[in-house]
């Protein structure tokens, strides 16, 4: 496995128009950060030598909200002419770059950066052109399709609109994650119509292009789908903060925290939980909170920038911010 340098591009253009809001769909708040921000943190530990956000629709808001965050290129999406479009406004900004170029969508805010990290060796090891990520899913509706021939080798992704009945019955889906050698991304881009029902460039055209020029395309598949769903809806939005909500409360819990109704709980990634410390529901800690341990946060307390020392009690439904408060 030959290491190569990898860049890295969040597509974040869109208006998100089954979000029902003004506010462009990438700059909801999901668990104390703007949507994209999960999907930045996420492929940061890759350390990627480019991270490339494509921005189209509230642009100039999406790079405020994203200010404090070091190392990140903007390239507008003047028009909103699909995947493929936007990921063809990144190429000047990667004239220079070389390697693999990872693809994102800024409304996966659960992708994992362990998942990526997978992903993207087994794309060297295999020495592809190209390698999409894939999952399985019961109900697969809105989703691009994983057509394979009969040894199981992609051959192409049928976007939903534009399957046949046979097509409509495959589980397999595209969970929208690529990872591309740079010089055979934008040729092939460079060459996709839009012959579709949408009438736009499809990202998806180049796996098709890539068969069919003999170039080794893989899948990576996620074990767990609900990693790559992307959020478009509020309820989407809500069943990610739940989600994350369960990570954190997980971790926090396995460090040594007592949780008896973790579902109630919401606890920030900045704030830090000693041993021994029980949070009874209701409990929001947010900011760079630290608790101490063996402390008792009462049931609806809500702690805001505040240090607890340990061996304290803070009573029920307690609202503080920037408090320290000592046994």
């Amino acid at each position: 496995m030959t290491q190569q340098s990898l860049s890295v591009i969040i597509l974040a253009a869109g208006k998100g128009t089954r979000m029902k809001s003004h506010q462009a769909k990438v700059l909801h708040q999901l668990f104390f950060a703007p949507m994209v921000q999960h999907v930045i943190n996420a492929v940061a530990p890759l350390q990627p030598e480019n991270t490339i956000i494509v921005i189209g629709h509230q642009g100039q808001s999406v790079k405020d909200a994203l200010k404090n965050i070091p190392g990140l290129t903007y390239t507008i999406q003047e028009n909103q002419l699909g995947t493929g479009h936007a990921v063809l406004s990144a190429e000047e900004s990667l004239s220079d770059a070389e390697g693999v170029v990872m693809i994102l969508c800024g409304d996966t805010p659960l992708i994992k950066p362990e998942t990526l990290q997978e992903m993207y060796k087994d794309h060297l090891k295999n020495n592809a052109t190209l390698t999409l990520m894939t999952t399985v899913l019961d109900n697969p509706t809105n989703y691009g399709r994983i057509v394979c021939d009969a040894s199981g080798m992609v051959n192409e992704i049928v976007e939903q609109k534009d399957c046949n009945p046979g097509q409509l019955t495959i589980k397999e889906i595209n969970g929208g994650i690529y990872c591309v050698n740079k010089d055979f991304l934008f040729s092939a881009l460079n060459t996709v119509g839009t012959d579709n029902s949408q009438g736009e460039v499809y990202l998806t055209d180049i796996i098709k292009i890539a068969v069919s020029n003999g170039h080794r395309v893989e899948k990576y598949m996620a074990s767990s789908p609900v990693d790559i769903l992307g959020v478009n809806s509020r309820i989407e939005l809500a069943a990610a903060q739940k989600e994350l909500c369960l990570r954190r409360n997980t971790e926090l819990m396995e460090q040594g925290v007592t949780m008896y109704n973790p579902d109630t709980i919401t606890v920030c990634p900045k704030s830090t939980i000693g041993m021994d410390t029980i949070l009874q529901s209701g409990v929001t800690i947010s900011n760079s909170s630290i608790i101490g341990e063996a402390c008792l946060i009462s049931q609806g307390a809500i702690l805001d920038n505040c240090t607890i020392g340990d061996n304290t009690t803070v009573s029920p439904y307690c609202y503080l911010v920037d408090t320290h408060v000592t046994s």
